[in-house]
């Protein structure tokens, strides 16, 4: 199987650096003023059947502390299952890294990635968003990346168990991140996007990265 048009769509709109500045100008009560990097891995990880970018993100006040890094598997989906009637196209599978530390800043200097192999890798089975396709107006793609309702994203981190609620939407000229930290106990929202998601523009785009 190889990387069809589509999916390949799907990582170019992900791929790049990203700001919110507007909606931080707008409402900085609750959206702190970020940057964000999802930058391709320069070599296949896990076959030649998907492509791989890093993520982390930091406050525009201290770029150096860049946070929450992990890696994003973008993959079709071998099986739909019972999907309904507009099955997900493609998988988005989450990984978190053994060593964060030795990674950290990768967003803004990628040849920290070239050393990276999947041993260094930690799967986390419950973090898989479904991805879904519909056509814009003007004829480009948006997708849909959601957490299914049967799923729990949690890892752990310094000794205690972490739980995020992942999801986007992206297309050529937005992504809107609707992640948040979650209570594993409660189940009670605790950080990112508690009033909706988080606005983020292309600065700049790192699709040209991605491997063949």
């Amino acid at each position: 199987m190889s990387i069809s048009p589509t999916l390949r769509t799907l990582a170019t709109y992900l791929a790049g650096e990203f700001d919110n500045r507007e909606q931080a100008i707008a409402d900085p009560a609750w959206y702190v003023h970020l940057r964000l990097w999802q930058r391709p891995v320069p070599q296949p990880l896990f076959g030649e059947n998907s492509l791989v970018l890093f993520a982390e993100q930091a406050s525009v006040v201290n770029l150096e502390q860049a946070y929450r890094p992990r890696l994003m598997e973008l993959k079709a989906m071998t099986d739909p299952g019972e999907a309904g009637d507009r099955p997900p196209e493609f998988v988005v599978q989450y990984y978190m890294l053994e060593d964060p530390g030795a990674y950290r800043g990768a967003g803004r200097h990628p040849k920290l990635l070239e050393t990276l192999t999947p041993t260094a890798l930690e799967r986390l089975p419950g973090c898989k968003l479904t991805v879904t396709r519909r056509s814009r107006a003007d004829g480009s793609d948006e997708f849909s990346a959601v957490l299914p309702e049967s799923s729990r994203c949690c890892f752990s981190y310094e000794g205690q168990t972490r739980q995020v609620h992942l999801g986007f939407d992206v297309s050529a000229d937005r992504l809107l991140s609707h992640d948040k930290g979650i209570d594993p106990e409660t189940g009670k929202p605790l950080w990112g996007a508690l009033l909706g998601p988080f606005e983020f523009r292309k600065l700049q785009d790192f699709a040209r990265e991605l491997t063949p």
